[in-house]
């Protein structure tokens, strides 16, 4: 039976149909994720080579990287804020209640700044990572060797907020009962063991067919390879754009300072170029995506892998910008 749920646009196939290298992310995101079937990775299903990248990059960085879980989780909770993410946040919120900091998730779901500097500078940096140059972004809140885990943690909820933004409900649980405090504590409880341990790295890459080592910045890690994999899927989006639209993307992204765009946004075209208007909304704006905007572009000829292929390039060009701008050093310079 087709999926219903969180689901807004697609109708992903059944988790328990999947086969290949599906069924693979599915068991990796059981073992090392706890949660079987998160929404946030059943939306790509419809396009493989994007759910098994964006889960790898996630792995590889978030779960399994160096540094402290709670503190990827307090950046990548840092990031959903900046991109007005409510679903993200909400599980971010929870995944912190699973390392066992009940006191920091609470602080954080209350709007609070975290009572420990430390933690305080990792939450200010996440959110800073969306805006090229921002004084918050130097120097590094943790170690240098760990900035590998830490840029690819929060360059994975880039992009994942926008898919989220784009493709799934606010509700990340049902009837919003996650704004409860108890049902956050209740949830979080439910999946401490798998987030307090930390799994070897390496084994989101082996569902990859890149030998791409990666930016300079995550060389000789599995970080590197997991992102390049995000890059290369997310790009074939390219091909369902033509050229004016594709340059029209690339010069607006490229021209971004990390604002959201205003109600009256004039470089966003109207639905008679839909592909470039869906692709720009959802890397800058993807909670503005409505049903006119996918409709006007959908039609007849495009399935739900071409949709969520045009969704993750534009939600990638934002990446890529906020990647570019980062103050970063190759591993090799930070150890």
């Amino acid at each position: 039976m087709p999926l219903s749920g969180p689901f807004r646009y697609t109708t992903p196939p059944p988790p328990d149909a999947a086969t290949g290298r599906t069924a693979e992310v599915y068991a990796q995101l059981s073992d090392d994720f706890g949660i079987a079937r998160p929404p946030t990775f059943v939306v790509l299903s419809s396009a493989p080579e994007l759910m098994a990248a964006a889960w790898a990059l996630t792995r590889e960085s978030l779960v399994a990287g160096a540094g402290g879980r709670a503190e990827k989780e307090l950046a990548a909770l840092g990031v959903s804020q900046a991109n007005r993410c409510p679903f993200c946040v909400d599980a971010h919120t929870m995944l912190l209640h699973a390392t066992g900091d009940h006191a920091l998730a609470e602080s954080v779901a209350r709007g609070d700044t975290p009572a420990d500097a430390e933690h305080a500078r990792v939450l200010a940096w996440g959110r800073a990572t969306r805006t090229p140059g921002a004084r918050e972004l130097r120097p590094y809140p943790f170690p240098a060797a760990h900035a590998p885990a830490f840029i690819g943690t929060v360059l994975s909820f880039h992009f994942i907020n926008r898919i989220v933004s784009a493709l799934l409900t606010e509700n990340l649980l049902p009837g919003n009962i996650q704004r409860f405090r108890a049902v956050r504590s209740l949830a979080g409880r439910s999946f401490s063991r798998t987030v307090r341990r930390r799994p070897a790295p390496g084994a989101g890459t082996t569902l990859l067919d890149t030998t791409d080592p990666g930016p300079g910045w995550a060389l000789g890690t599995s970080v590197g390879p997991a992102y390049a994999a995000l890059r290369d899927a997310a790009l074939q989006g390219a091909g369902l754009l033509d050229e004016a639209d594709r340059l029209l993307v690339r010069d607006v992204v490229g021209r971004w300072d990390g604002t959201h765009p205003p109600l009256a946004w004039d470089a966003l075209p109207d639905r008679s170029r839909p592909g470039a208007r869906l692709a720009l909304l959802a890397a800058l704006a993807p909670y503005r995506i409505t049903d006119e905007d996918v409709a006007a572009w959908r039609g007849a000829e495009h399935s739900d892998h071409c949709l969520v292929h045009l969704v993750a390039y534009g939600a990638f060009a934002a990446v890529d910008r906020i990647e570019s701008a980062l103050p970063v050093r190759r591993v090799r310079e930070a150890s």
